[in-house]
């Protein structure tokens, strides 16, 4: 039995149904649901969403995710011109852009990936996009692709300790493999936001977590989440134990000595948990503890940056109408010619991000 500090309310709310009546019409693949995520009435709710590109089925099989695997059907090349217009169009402020693994590519669907993102940033100035994605098979060239798209945050996971790599993830996957992925995106990217996650509970001991915490702030990671396995189903790899929150304050306070800008650590936090907060706040205050996430300016931050989504979004939205309607009027001699869409979005964002949120969308704010 779960203890009760994993009990979750089930998502729901008008912007909850909406978001997930808008990805389902627009065919796309959130993780936040397919990795049965206990946050997602949360996250969506703040404006925040974590989709899957590049398919729903992996090549690889680690016994603790719920993607499926096996072997995954032609690459979709309107991908990202699909997926940008559609995020463009919601009232989404933060999203993260993550992948199956594509062993089967020769760029692991590095490029796929960065055109997503290229295509995002020219709909939308005002939107915040991490991508998490996989190792590549250690190809730091598809790295350096990844990264010269442009994300706001560069996230890769650890996932587990070192010791049990090896029982719970993919045979082709590594642990030092992704520190070294960590390692080169920063090296790539100095200025840039880096970000892993450990999930606890599933075999680990306490100090283990702390040396992975080590070896992932040696590589050069700002951020880093720390959760509970739950387990998918029965077949997946057993829970160990249930960690108490007390021993995830200790790794937060752990985390944040060592130097990190920001730990989110708890029973069901996870890679992307409330991913919009943890990178306005480790942008406005380095070092800040988790468990005062909440209210104040920052809440003000975050809402003022949903406003803006809002804004930019019907933005989006209505200079695809302005061109469906030019595009059936289009033998009318004197037709004006529509706006563009990036135009619109950054009409948008321009005339609504100031002060404190317009330093938290163009740049990093130095520790």
């Amino acid at each position: 039995m779960k203890p009760p500090w994993l009990r979750v309310r089930a998502p729901g709310g008008d912007r909850y149904h909406e978001l997930k009546k808008t990805f389902r019409e627009q065919g796309l693949f959130t993780v936040c649901e397919e990795a049965h995520c206990p946050n997602v009435g949360e996250c969506w709710r703040e404006g925040t969403a974590t989709l899957m590109l590049l398919g729903d089925v992996c090549t690889r099989g680690c016994r603790f995710c719920a993607v499926t695997t096996g072997r995954p059907g032609p690459l979709d090349r309107s991908e990202p011109e699909h997926v940008a217009r559609a995020i463009g169009s919601m009232a989404l402020q933060y999203v993260v852009l993550t992948m199956v693994d594509r062993d089967d590519l020769a760029d692991g669907g590095a490029a796929q990936v960065a055109e997503t993102v290229r295509r995002l940033k020219e709909l939308r100035a005002d939107l915040l996009v991490e991508t998490l994605v996989g190792d590549f098979q250690g190809d730091l060239g598809a790295i350096d692709t990844v990264l010269d798209g442009g994300p706001d945050v560069f996230a890769h996971n650890v996932e587990v300790v070192r010791r049990i790599t090896r029982r719970v993830r993919d045979v082709r996957c590594g642990y030092d493999r992704s520190l070294e992925v960590l390692r080169h995106a920063k090296a790539k990217a100095p200025s840039g936001i880096t970000k892993s996650s450990i999930m606890v509970g599933i075999g680990e001991t306490d100090e283990e977590v702390l040396e992975t915490l080590r070896d992932l702030y040696a590589a050069g990671v700002d951020i880093v989440t720390i959760g509970q396995y739950l387990r998918p189903s029965p077949k997946h790899h057993e829970v160990k134990r249930y960690v108490h929150p007390d021993t995830f304050a200790d790794y937060e306070r752990e985390a944040l000595a060592l130097g990190f800008l920001y730990a989110a650590c708890g029973p069901l936090v996870r890679s992307s948990y409330k991913a919009a907060e943890v990178f306005v706040r480790s942008m406005l205050e380095p070092g800040v503890s988790v468990a005062s996430s909440s209210g104040g300016a920052h809440a003000d931050v975050l809402a003022a940056r949903l406003e803006t989504a809002r804004a930019a979004a019907a933005a989006v939205a209505s200079e695809g109408e302005t061109r469906a309607r030019a595009e059936s009027s289009a033998n009318e001699p004197n037709a004006d010619e529509p706006m563009t869409v990036s135009e619109l979005a950054a009409r948008a964002a321009s005339s609504l991000l100031s002060g404190e949120e317009r330093l938290v969308t163009l740049r990093r704010k130095p520790a």
